[in-house]
């Protein structure tokens, strides 16, 4: 037996560990929550970390995931053992090419985080959705539960797959197992060599495709013998499951662990039974231990095989004293008469009695359970086992949600407890995302369980939001293994941190803390004044659990230690100071070690600042004195106003709040569809500082609005006796300029609960106090100083009237920023560079917008619950918003032009039908209407509603028609929206194909030249030498150049912008592809937080891409074309600073120099040569003399 090597790491890690060291080529592409097992394949190649073999796994990054399994299968034929990993949408896209893997037997494992797919909406979550849609694959289906059984299973799948030649799709749960931190035992290589079978390896080499021992696959075969082929693989199959077997003993000789294919665990005379599959055994079992410890005769049986099914094991496992079964399933086939699992346990134990196998059929119910990692706790174990003690359980059950619609939902008591929580110290951290609190408690559990004999279990609960939205990290700990797969419940946490001072108003934190717990709290109030700021309800609790309350401003500590709002490692810090699991010298250095490899390579800097941090921290932190009584004066407030719709109040406040686990089914809008606007009633507040406008030296250019990432900053301007009625401190002044009425005044006014604090207002503001060079016209204060001063400021700005578009020039940006935006209080980051261009758009064309967004950061931020930010007019007008897929929005955004091209012609033709009963003129008015301005699409929308009335009393089928297509006679403009990781790479072929259509849709193209969404990984956006995650090594190729590619269809109008180095080019630009009737595309340089880059340097940034020639600005117009001009004009000057600075700036580039120092050299002078020949180039094109006049045609002889 090997000796043991206990590590502390995710599933991911567990996966990944095996597969690198068991596979020669690994084709990847990024999408959560599988990510990560690419990532460390591409670091430990990029490293020079050999396989079995002595070589370093070929890692190659595809454009989809139909591209990677395209290359694994081409891999495979050519005798490589290969290997690839996907999770939802991306598992979809690999099946047609997963039936010829399967069909030609080729051995390989695909390792699979299982994932929710999109129906009603969107989700990165966890459940078995994706893999049941692959059962009729051919693959053999095989489920690890936990992160020991992921490495282990791993491993497994791998030997079994080469000997019995039926390639594997190994799945674990997508968060709940591939995110879970936990402490196992690593295997050896020297285990991991035992198990891989070399004849076998030898054997799939022999039969690759050699054109000195050439064969032919893949042929195409007639109804005279495709039928047959299809049968020869029965015998292949009913192996398998006593080879698989056969490996997990094998593997138990050698580590001591054995594992069943149906495992069943219980009592030995158990009368109820569960059956699953995944991390929901965790919580089955400690339950399932629990009543069989108190008597009861149940049991579960842990099911690891699912393709092929085995009745003879299930059999076996199963206790012949069984009367009663739920068959729990992970997943919802709408339609069917019951879920995968179940079907195959009906259908295995019918044969069974049928055939004289089993003495009499058990009663059969199946349940749904834990779809998109909804919580699957031991209490709702024993809900099912109660169920299955009634007469007649309800089948088709739901549990761990309300339904109130079809009923299926069975009740549960949140309150019991398992024995298996005995023992085990919990603690629950609520930080705020992007804030550190992840990293640094991953950090944490690593310590406790690698530096003490203590077992650790570390769970990250998060939504998809960007940054901004709450996080909370569970970890346990305790002297045994811990596979407690499910959250820390109420009155369950010995120790509750709260990294954000408003979280204090905002969640019932302490619902989690146990008697006696600690609590500790990030604020810059002192320990003498902090409990006068606890609402009544928190210090109730405070006092009736007896909790130690602990305080530390760990954001005075950031900010003079050079962290900025990383506050990760001094809660750290704190943390282990107060809980005292490690000595406390002990504790700091273990943390330092920690953030040594965590952010070594990002240099010595980052390193000292996040020392200092840590050593400040303990003179920091003080202990609030409890008082015996409740002092507080206020209770939280409400979640939303009284004013908010009702959905919003009934819905949204509680999804807000942290509660969306208690909505029932009756309140879920059934097609997905939800309310637009709703991102003002979540009030966020989380900016350390707010801007203030200073009049007196503003010049009113108007560009701080348009650089604001989340619409908190704006512009109005309105007649002056419209102030008598503002708040005292409410500001503004005379309006400059003749464009608008003398009498008229202007505000710049913020929202204080919506800023984030980002200060690129600041940034971007160009005027001076020449008395003070300090004092701008807008300046940052601390949000304490400002907050209750603009609050009601806001409220009347709300209330002043929008000034009549049709009076503003677009052009002019102070005119520009006038316009409503309807895009607000987004949640992606603090200072994205990508919002300001969507936020841009809805305010030139919002009021006619229909968008088709491709899933990534544009999507989430779009769309993501539990509110959304494009918001309406105050004529109830807006963007109209859908995200399809990732790899599809090209083409369906066409779909959504040819649908209102449809429409119009449709009216068209009906107007011109009904002309004489609507009247000739109204007719000719509608048909033949200039709407290349804002003024003709206001008198257009006139005619329409003088349309509308006239329909109402003309009864006939025509009329009824053009009444419901009639608002397609207003111009609609349609945009598809996404990042470079569409646009380049998995949707480039329906980007290219939807240009060459020359229909009119706006192509904008949000590059921030990694995939930002899923965390950074590269691109064929990403600039040569840039490292990004699946670029460890830093990329060795030059950048796409998507805008040459479109210039070449001629009939495209094509710009790329940077609205930090050059926001007029920017809106005009934007103006210009939206005029063009035919397709545009507008790349747009969107700095990401993955460039390395402090995001309040964002225009920094776009201003030294565009000046070292990284980004050049130019427009291309097929326009003028026509009138014999250049249809191309640069509108950046030529580089003016050395590339090398640019790349200085960027930790992305800048990393490289110290990982690989000569690679680093080498690309930079490349990429410097290539920045110089390409401005050249674009230069050169934009100067040739255009043809003015055609040549007429010669005749042929």
């Amino acid at each position: 037996m090997s000796q043991q090597q206990m590590v502390t790491l995710d599933g991911n890690e567990a996966a990944a560990y095996v597969a690198h060291m068991t596979n020669e080529v690994i084709a990847i592409y990024p999408i959560t929550p599988a990510s990560p097992m690419g990532e460390w394949s591409d670091e430990w190649s990029s490293l020079g970390i050999k396989n079995l073999w002595g070589t370093v796994p070929d890692v190659i990054e595809m454009q989809s995931e139909a591209g990677a399994v395209a290359s694994l299968h081409g891999a495979l034929q050519g005798g490589s053992l290969s290997t690839t990993f996907t999770a939802s949408q991306g598992l979809l896209l690999m099946i047609p090419t997963m039936y010829k893997v399967a069909g030609e037997l080729t051995p390989t494992v695909l390792h699979v985080s299982a994932r929710s797919l999109a129906a009603q909406g969107l989700s990165i979550f966890g459940d078995h959705s994706d893999v049941m849609a692959c059962r009729a694959t051919g693959y053999a289906m095989f489920c690890s539960a936990n992160i020991q059984e992921i490495m282990d299973f791993s491993l497994i799948a791998q030997a079994a797959t080469l000997e019995s030649r039926v390639p594997f799709l190994h799945f674990f749960d997508g968060f709940r197992s591939s995110h879970e931190v936990n402490k196992i035992d690593k295997l050896p290589v020297e285990t991991i060599r035992a198990m891989i079978d070399e004849s076998l390896v030898q054997a799939h080499r022999e039969r690759a495709m050699n054109p000195d021992h050439p064969i032919i696959r893949g042929t195409s075969q007639n109804p005279d013998v495709y039928f047959q082929g299809r049968e020869t693989v029965n015998p292949f199959y009913a192996a398998l499951p006593d080879i698989l077997q056969a490996q997990m003993d094998k593997l138990a000789g050698l580590t001591g662990r054995q594992y069943k294919l149906f495992e069943y665990v219980g009592a030995p005379d158990a009368e109820r039974v569960i059956l699953l599959m995944g991390s929901g055994i965790g919580a089955a079992e400690e339950a399932v231990q629990h009543l069989a410890d108190h008597g009861e005769k149940v049991g579960m049986i842990k099911i690891r095989l699912f393709r092929p099914f085995s009745a003879a094991h299930l059999l076996e496992a199963l206790p012949v004293t069984t009367r009663k079964i739920a068959v729990l399933d992970r997943c919802k086939e709408p339609g069917a008469n019951g879920e995968p699992l179940y079907l195959d346990v009906v259908t295995a134990l019918s044969e069974a009695v049928a055939e004289g196998n089993m003495a009499s059929m058990p009663r059969v119910v199946g349940g749904r359970y834990g779809l998109s990692s909804k919580e699957f706790t031991p209490a709702m174990v024993k809900a099912i086992f109660d169920e299955l003690a009634k007469d007649k359980p309800k089948n088709k059950f739901t549990i761990g949600i309300i339904d109130d619609v079809s009923h299926t939902s069975l009740e549960w008591d949140p309150s019991f407890k398992p024995d298996a929580a005995a023992g085990v110290t919990e603690c629950v951290f609520y930080g705020l995302g992007s804030d550190g609190t992840v990293s640094a408690n991953k950090n944490s559990i690593k310590i406790i369980s690698e530096e003490t004999p203590n077992f650790g279990q570390g769970y990250f609960e998060y939504d998809s939001k960007k940054a901004g939205a709450v996080t909370v990290s569970h970890l346990r700990f305790g002297p045994e293994p811990i596979n407690s797969t499910y959250l820390i419940g109420n009155d369950e946490a010995s120790f509750v941190a709260c990294h954000q001072p408003t979280f204090l108003s905002r969640y019932e934190m302490l619902d989690k803390a146990k008697q006696g717990a600690t609590f500790l709290v990030n604020s810059s109030t002192p320990k003498d004044k902090l409990w006068d700021e606890l609402p009544k309800s928190m210090q109730q609790q405070i006092i009736d659990k007896g909790i130690q309350v602990y305080v530390i401003d760990a954001y005075d500590i950031a900010e003079k230690t050079g962290m900025g709002r990383r506050i990760n490692t001094i809660m750290q810090t704190c943390f282990f100071a107060i809980s005292g699991i490690l000595p406390k010298d002990e504790a700091i250095a273990q943390i330092k070690k920690a953030v040594e490899k965590t952010y070594g390579k990002k240099g010595q800097k980052l390193l000292d600042r996040n020392f200092a941090a840590i050593d400040a921290t303990l003179a920091g932190l003080h202990q609030v004195p409890v008082p015996g009584q409740v002092t507080s004066t206020f209770e939280r407030p409400p979640v939303v106003p009284d004013h908010a719709p009702d959905f919003v109040q009934r819905v949204s406040a509680t999804l807000i709040a942290g509660r969306g686990n208690e909505l029932p089914v009756s309140l879920m809008p059934p097609d997905g569809t939800w309310p637009t606007g709703t991102t003002q009633y979540e009030k966020r507040n989380i900016a350390l500082e707010l801007p203030k406008w200073e009049e007196d030296l503003c010049t009113q250019c108007g560009k701080c609005p348009l650089v604001c990432p989340h619409a908190a900053i704006r512009s109005k301007i309105f007649p002056a006796d419209v102030a008598d009625s503002a708040p005292a401190d409410f500001q503004h002044a005379k309006v400059k300029g003749k464009d608008f009425p003398a009498d008229y005044r202007i505000t710049y006014q913020i929202a204080p609960d919506d800023c984030t604090g980002c200060g690129l207002c600041v940034e971007v503001c160009p005027i001076r106090d020449r008395k003070d060079p300090k004092r701008k016209a807008l300046n940052m204060l601390p949000a304490e100083e400002r907050h209750d001063v603009e609050q009601p400021n806001w409220d009347f700005f709300l209330g002043l009237p929008e000034y009549d578009r049709t009076r503003l020039d677009p052009h002019k940006i102070k005119h520009a920023m006038m316009l409503q935006p309807l895009f607000e209080f987004s949640g992606a980051c603090v200072g994205c560079g990508e919002t300001p261009y969507v936020k841009l758009a809805t305010q030139l064309f919002g009021d006619r917008m229909l968008m088709g967004n491709a899933t990534g950061c544009s999507s989430i931020y779009g769309g993501n619950l539990p509110t959304t930010p494009y918001t309406t007019d105050p004529d109830g007008r807006g963007p109209t918003w859908n995200n399809s897929l990732f790899e599809d929005t090209a083409e369906f955004g066409l779909g959504l032009r040819l649908a209102v091209d449809a429409h119009n012609q449709q009216a068209r033709v009906l107007v011109t039908l009904l002309a004489d009963k609507i009247g000739t003129d109204l007719a000719d008015g509608l048909l033949n209407a200039d709407q290349s301005s804002e003024a003709g699409i206001h008198e257009q929308r006139q005619r329409v509603a003088a349309l509308k009335e006239k329909l109402k009393s003309i009864n006939t089928p025509e009329a009824a028609n053009l009444a419901s297509v009639c608002e397609h006679l207003v111009k609609r403009s349609v945009w598809i929206v996404g990042g470079d990781g569409w646009a380049y790479d998995i949707g480039y072929g329906g980007v290219d194909h939807v240009l060459s259509t020359g229909r009119d849709v706006n192509l904008l193209v949000l590059d921030t030249e990694v995939y930002s969404n899923t965390g950074g990984q590269k691109s064929k956006a990403t600039p040569m030498g840039a490292v990004a995650k699946f670029a460890a090594g830093g990329k060795p190729t030059f950048k796409k150049d998507l805008a040459m590619m479109a210039m070449a269809y001629e009939n495209v109008y094509v710009a790329q912008v940077a609205f930090g180095a050059k926001d007029v080019q920017t809106i005009r630009a934007f103006l210009e592809a939206e005029s063009y009737p035919g397709p545009s595309v507008l790349i747009c340089y969107s700095p990401c937080i993955a460039h390395g880059v402090d995001m309040s340097n964002n225009l920094r940034q776009q201003d030294m891409a565009v000046n070292s020639g990284h980004w050049p600005l130019f427009r291309y117009d097929p326009r003028k074309i026509d009138a014999g001009e250049n249809p191309l004009h640069i509108d950046s000057k030529a580089p003016s600073i050395p590339y090398r600075d640019y790349l200085a700036s960027e930790t992305r580039f800048s990393v490289l120099n110290r990982t690989h120092p000569d690679d680093a050299e080498r690309f930079l002078k490349l990429a410097q040569k290539h920045v110089e020949t390409k401005y050249s180039l674009y230069e050169q094109l934009a100067h040739l003399a255009w043809q003015k006049a055609e040549k007429p045609v010669e005749k042929a002889d």
